[in-house]
């Protein structure tokens, strides 16, 4: 098994590409650590569809060899995603949350051009331990984006950026001044950041041992086959966690409110 330090390194070569595309998450980790604040990341989430070749185990692999393991799967119907969840028996190291777009449901002009993506994908790429960050590794035209948008913006988002961090997490129960999320929301939104409010700002209660909220991705230029065009990016996610009876912390996640998390990359009007 690979070792700890390689394993921060890894982390750390995910992050630098993940703030390359989200300048805005750096931008508020500073905010935080200007505070005295010792940021913990919760969990990182990626994206993939259900392709035999890039299921959900073609990014896992890269983790379980440094111990992560299996830990929750959830289902999102409407949005025709499944999702697994792995986590390391060192608890201070982010949960991976990984979801996948379930082909067989979607229209065959979205099977038939994922398909097309998939067979420009090497083997030897999706062994590489950088293939989390690698990015996209197909062509891409705008006009192929904009119509994958109208029946799934997860697809359109995974055809534009490839494989990549779709966002890290803070940690709010690491944090020592903004412990209640209702603060935090309030501090990220007064130094001029948009919040996700799809089904409120917060998602989930403390009841249901989970409470969420994120920024909205913000447009980035993306380099297309046809052009460069501004679309939305990656965003930025808090959460904090409640224990169970036992006494520990919940670890999973709620699926109603990652359904509504996943919007934090739709276009903002």
């Amino acid at each position: 098994m690979a070792s700890l330090p390689e394993l921060n390194n890894y982390m750390n070569q995910m992050w630098t590409d993940y703030i390359k595309m989200t300048p805005s998450a750096e931008k508020i980790y500073n905010l935080f650590t200007q505070s005295g604040e010792n940021v913990l990341n919760d969990h990182i989430a990626l994206r993939t569809f259900n392709h035999p070749q890039l299921g959900i185990h073609s990014l896992a692999q890269h983790f379980t060899k440094y111990g992560y393991k299996y830990a929750g799967e959830y289902f999102f119907k409407e949005k025709k995603l499944y999702a697994q969840h792995f986590q390391h028996a060192n608890l201070n190291l982010p949960k991976i949350f990984i979801s996948e777009l379930e082909l067989e449901k979607m229209s065959p002009f979205v099977q038939e051009t994922l398909a097309q993506c998939v067979h420009q994908v090497s083997p030897a790429a999706i062994q590489n331990e950088n293939f989390v960050f690698s990015g996209r590794h197909w062509t891409t035209s705008y006009a192929t984006y904009l119509k994958l948008a109208q029946e799934s913006e997860y697809a359109s988002w995974v055809y534009a950026y490839g494989f990549r961090p779709n966002h890290f997490t803070v940690s709010i129960n690491h944090l020592k001044n903004f412990t209640d999320i209702q603060r935090l929301n309030s501090f990220i939104k007064t130094n001029g950041f948009t919040l996700n409010a799809s089904g409120g700002e917060v998602k989930g209660t403390p009841q249901e041992l989970l409470e969420q909220s994120s920024t909205m991705a913000g447009e980035v230029p993306c380099q297309f086959g046809d052009g460069i065009y501004p679309i939305p990016g990656c965003y930025y996610e808090f959460a904090k966690r409640y224990a169970m009876t036992s006494g520990e912390l919940y670890h999973g996640f709620i699926a109603k409110s990652a359904d509504k998390i996943f919007e934090s990359t739709n276009k903002q009007s």
